[in-house]
């Protein structure tokens, strides 16, 4: 064989091998891109009767909304939570300060009211024991400011939650880790429970959280063996529950059925949600409740999905022991 029918051939099989992967290529479904975030308050990756967001024990798997859950990123679409006091120590108050900055670079000062306030600040720690609902005051500036008290040390993570005043952009929520310095022992969620009891108000938990698929959540507030009827309304309703995945504490930001003065709900005694769990995974329910002039937060930890010890599927119930779960604190700084 000459030269010239060898570099023929040899140019052929080059042809061939190369064609062979291009098939192979294109046959095989691309890499998901990072799926698109939220746009309004109520439709993150865990859809939630009006809101929604998602981690911890898996990320991913059965019951995986498209959305990316909300409080895992730092900025989208354009603005970006800027948190000026990363580290404050534990046992001390401390002021925390930020600036949630536009696509320009300034800061942000222009914010629609969402629940009575422009924005809400939620704080948790990474074992979920120590939970926090501020509402910080901002200034003339865009800095906004809150003091905050935090009982132990370890990382904690911080959530923006806010809707910019452009009309446009819709409900954001933003996250960054805040350090507490001090002597660290490290914790772990409670146990799964129906009931918890704080300030002498016993809330029970009926129904669950499932992958994929809206389920109903139904607390209860009851006092010395009674009913409470006569609860208050707090943020524009009977009760304002966030939702956190053990793990990466992706947030879900969920909204109750019903409002005060709509004709049919009542105050009490139970607020009922609508929530979608965006996957398998443990999650800490944190709920908000006023009576008497005071806000109180009742906890309790969740699991949805996945296979339980024995090897039976979850229901989406809490399971386990009934505990106490209260966490550190009132859960309110105003």
């Amino acid at each position: 064989m000459n030269t010239a029918v060898r570099i023929t051939a040899y140019a052929a099989v080059l042809a061939a091998a190369f064609g062979t992967a291009f098939g192979v290529g294109t046959g095989i479904d691309p890499v998901n891109p990072e799926p698109a975030s939220h746009g309004k308050h109520g439709s993150t990756a865990a859809e939630v009767g009006g809101s929604g967001g998602s981690g911890g024990s898996g990320t991913g798997g059965a019951g995986d909304a498209g959305e990316r859950p909300g409080g895992l990123q730092v900025s989208e679409k354009g603005y970006a939570f800027e948190l000026k006091t990363p580290r404050i120590a534990a046992g001390r108050e401390s002021d925390l300060a930020f600036v949630i900055r536009d696509g320009k670079g300034g800061a942000l000062t222009s914010f629609a009211r969402e629940h009575g306030k422009e924005l809400h600040l939620i704080l948790a720690s990474r074992d979920l024991n120590t939970y926090r609902h501020l509402h910080p005051e901002r200034a003339a500036d865009g800095t906004w400011s809150t003091p905050v008290k935090l009982p132990a040390a370890g990382d904690y993570r911080l959530f923006a939650d806010f809707t910019p005043g452009d009309g446009k952009t819709g409900n954001l929520t933003l996250g960054r880790d805040l350090a507490v310095s001090g002597a660290y022992r490290p914790g772990e969620a409670p146990a799964p429970s129906r009931t918890t009891t704080v300030d002498g108000y016993t809330v029970t938990l009926a129904g669950g959280l499932r992958p994929g698929s809206a389920e109903e959540l139904r607390l209860k507030v009851s006092k010395g063996g009674r009913d409470v009827t006569d609860l208050q309304p707090y943020l524009g309703s009977y009760g304002h529950l966030v939702a956190l995945r053990a793990g990466d504490l992706a947030y879900l930001h969920v909204h109750p059925n019903g409002e005060p003065g709509d004709g049919v709900t009542k105050p009490g005694p139970e607020v009922s949600f609508t929530a979608t769990a965006p996957s398998a995974g443990t999650y800490r329910l944190f709920l908000d409740f006023q009576h008497e002039g005071e806000v109180r937060t009742a906890a309790f930890t969740v699991r949805a999905g996945g296979a339980q010890a024995g090897g039976a599927e979850e229901s989406g119930d809490p399971a386990g022991t009934e505990r106490p779960a209260k966490p550190e604190g009132d859960g309110h700084e105003h």
